[in-house]
């Protein structure tokens, strides 16, 4: 890490006396791996590094980037971002972030053993899972993939307002997308398993979950068109929570783009439900002491009891709105400058596994997996409407399987709605946790 800390140092020393400078650096190494009948289908390990430049002078920034380390390209790298700031617009809330204080949490995210794991293990690993989901059910026809991947990625940040850090983190993770049929039916479902380092990966839940899914579709029909309880599973619930992290974007909110503007300090949802966004947590994929500007993260509740406490900001979207960033920067890697986003949502776990909360739904639908989220979900105003399939309840038991249908509500509905909270938190790639959810009176339209 130290030549990646030297490098940014040497950047930001070249800065004029009259210009701010910030230099994100960034290495890493990755490896995607994708089985299909019992051959390789495709292989890749790539490694990167390249270096992000913000120049801010007299009101304007500009940005420019290097995909490589070399000093004469970081110069030259530098003098197109004073270039580009040059021509932009004059913005009187542009700016460099500066050290506020906060502390870093102390979070080890680094395994050398995703390192020194070979490439053909790593093979092997994607394989075995696609012999297993192949053997797990006889009505498994085919696997649509298997795979495996990695990443293991280092950062520096440095500027000329005193920002020193650097952080590194490995993750990895196995996917399998079976296929189940019965005479002329046929369904999919996928199955995963995430850690830091190939020890943490547990193929045996990865595989029986994509059988599980898959098969237990078999022979699904329309349901009733009725309003009833709909019971999102934990592997819906990351995707609900990425559209209201739209919404609590400190960046959309001033720009008019969330129906949650000017709601701070009143009740958005039912008691009992908290949500926070804390990076500082290490079972979370998108963990992290720093964020992209290279502030200390922190655990922030947005909301609190039902109660909206506020929004996630970035050094720019927290001077328009007359706030301090709350360590809510993100960004892309180093072709990209920062903005706001959230990188651990959760929701606070409740007391009842999934069977205990289906339990208490007389008539509902336990949703599995849903589609449609970017056409059919709108932050601005919180219309939601997407489709799903997943089993029927009927007397607090499962039932019957459902495919292509429709549910529909509003976002604000939803969170007032919420009558149960799961206690199966679970973390997947992304920016968000998985619980299962159970909401009342939802529009579900079949037949």
């Amino acid at each position: 890490m130290s030549d990646l800390n030297d490098i940014a140092e040497q950047v930001v020393g070249w800065a004029g006396d009259d210009e701010a400078v910030e230099v994100y650096v960034s290495r890493g190494v990755d490896t995607d791996v994708v089985i299909y009948g019992g051959s390789i289908e495709s292989l890749s390990r790539a490694e990167s590094s390249g270096a992000g430049i913000r120049v801010v002078k007299d009101g304007r920034q500009g940005f420019s980037y290097a995909g490589t380390l070399d000093a004469d390209v970081l110069r030259e790298a530098l003098d197109e971002a004073r270039d580009n700031a040059g021509f932009a617009t004059h913005d009187e809330f542009v700016g460099l972030a500066e050290p506020d204080g906060v502390p870093a949490v102390e979070i080890d995210l680094w395994r050398d053993e995703l390192l020194e794991c070979s490439v053909d293990r790593k093979i092997e690993m994607a394989m075995e899972l696609e012999r297993q989901v192949r053997s797990g059910d006889s009505r498994i026809r085919n696997v649509k993939s298997s795979e495996y991947g990695d990443a293991a990625v280092e950062t520096a940040i440095a500027s000329t307002t005193g920002i020193r850090v650097e952080a590194r983190g490995t993750g990895c993770y196995v996917a399998a997308y079976a296929i189940a049929g019965a005479d002329d039916d046929t369904q999919t479902g996928g199955g995963y398993s995430v850690g830091r380092r190939p020890g943490e990966l547990d193929l045996a839940k990865a595989s029986g979950d994509a059988v599980d899914r898959a098969t237990r579709l078999l022979g699904a029909t329309k349901p009733p068109s009725e309003r009833m309880t709909v019971v999102f599973d934990n592997r819906v619930t990351p995707t609900l929570l990425s559209v209201l992290a739209s919404a609590l974007n400190g960046e959309a909110v001033l720009k008019g783009r969330s129906f949650l503007a000017g709601r701070v300090g009143e009740r958005i949802a039912v008691e009992g439900f908290t949500l926070v966004d804390d990076p500082t947590d290490p079972r979370a994929y998108g963990a992290t002491a720093y964020d992209a500007e290279g502030l200390a993260t922190r655990r922030n509740a947005l909301v609190d009891d039902g109660v909206l406490q506020g929004f996630l900001y970035d050094t720019y979207a927290g001077r328009r709105a007359g706030l301090a960033s709350n360590g809510s920067a993100v960004r892309g890697g180093f072709k990209s400058g920062p903005g706001t986003g959230a990188r651990a949502l959760a929701v606070t776990p409740g007391e009842l596994d999934q069977r205990g909360i289906v339990a208490g739904v007389a008539t509902g639908v336990l949703v599995q997996s849903i589609s449609g989220v970017h056409s059919g979900v709108n932050p601005i105003s919180g219309d939601f409407s997407v489709g799903a399939e997943g089993l029927l309840i009927e007397d607090g038991e499962l039932g019957a399987p459902v495919r292509e249908f429709t549910i529909a509500s509003t976002v604000q509905r939803m969170l007032l709605g919420v009558t149960a909270i799961g206690a199966d938190i679970e973390w997947l790639p992304g920016s968000a946790a998985g619980v299962t959810l159970a909401i009342a009176d939802m529009s579900v339209s079949g037949t």
